[in-house]
């Protein structure tokens, strides 16, 4: 039996609501990123990546602040894009691939018409190990257009060396964050539920144990950093950060022709 959309659709939104507990500032890092990209492609009707989409959280804001793109959101998790693709699946201009970032050629399996304007992620990418990460950057490096642009929203933290500073950034998010409601979910409570339900059990059996996350592998801002110029962007820094919640931005190499 399908997955009716109001169903996916109330999954999602118990999945952002106890998003917004881990990630404060959640919203505004969504708009930061949204006006940085709308500036950087200039133009009405980019190619936008979305880079481990999850439920569609990030690629349903783009298409409403750019309605004219054309968004191709990738994940490896049947279940999250089951549930993107019941409730967002029937909007024009966005398409759900299951891909895995961490694995070489993974950009083939999107069936790309042209090159890339930009790519935009959101808490996803520091899940993987750091190999694995190199391998996602330098196949994004080989389909953005010159001057193209990665913009990865993350909680990214400094290094071990910097103590003080990565001691504050603890204690910003923290703060920001405050309690959490009796009535939201935590990660484990939100994922039981959802593999729990009968009408998601085709995803849950596709997903098995190899859609589980098994702890950030990459949350140092300079595995990111390293692992970027080493793909060959031109240009790595922070356009926005509270604490450890950064907006990383790449821009690739022009490349001479």
């Amino acid at each position: 039996m399908p997955v009716s959309s109001e169903r996916a659709r109330t999954w999602i939104s118990r999945w952002d609501r106890q998003q917004e507990t881990y990630v404060p500032h959640r919203e505004e890092r969504f708009t930061v990123l949204l006006d940085a990209l709308e500036a950087a492609c200039g133009r009405p009707d980019p190619l936008v990546l979305d880079l481990g989409c999850g439920p569609g959280s990030l690629a349903v804001r783009v298409l409403d602040r750019v309605p004219a793109a054309t968004i191709v959101a990738v994940d490896a998790d049947p279940l999250l894009l089951g549930l993107a693709r019941a409730a967002h699946g029937d909007r024009p201009g966005l398409r759900f691939v299951e891909a895995d970032l961490g694995r070489p050629g993974w950009g083939a399996d999107l069936a790309l018409d042209g090159p890339v304007d930009a790519a935009v992620s959101t808490t996803a990418l520091h899940w993987l190990p750091e190999p694995q990460l190199r391998v996602a950057y330098r196949e994004l490096a080989g389909l953005l257009r010159p001057g193209g642009i990665l913009l990865n929203g993350d909680d990214v933290n400094v290094e071990d060396a910097a103590p003080g500073l990565a001691e504050l950034e603890r204690q910003l998010l923290r703060r920001a964050a405050g309690p959490r409601g009796e009535s939201l979910d935590d990660w484990r409570e939100w994922w039981d539920g959802v593999t729990e339900d009968p009408t998601l059990a085709e995803f849950v059996a596709r997903r098995g144990d190899g859609g589980r996350h098994r702890g950030a592998e990459s949350a140092r801002l300079s595995t990111h950093e390293r692992a970027l110029r080493a793909a060959g962007f031109a240009e790595v820094g922070t356009l926005w950060q509270h604490g450890g919640n950064r907006l990383v931005c790449a821009i690739s190499e022009a490349r001479v022709v």
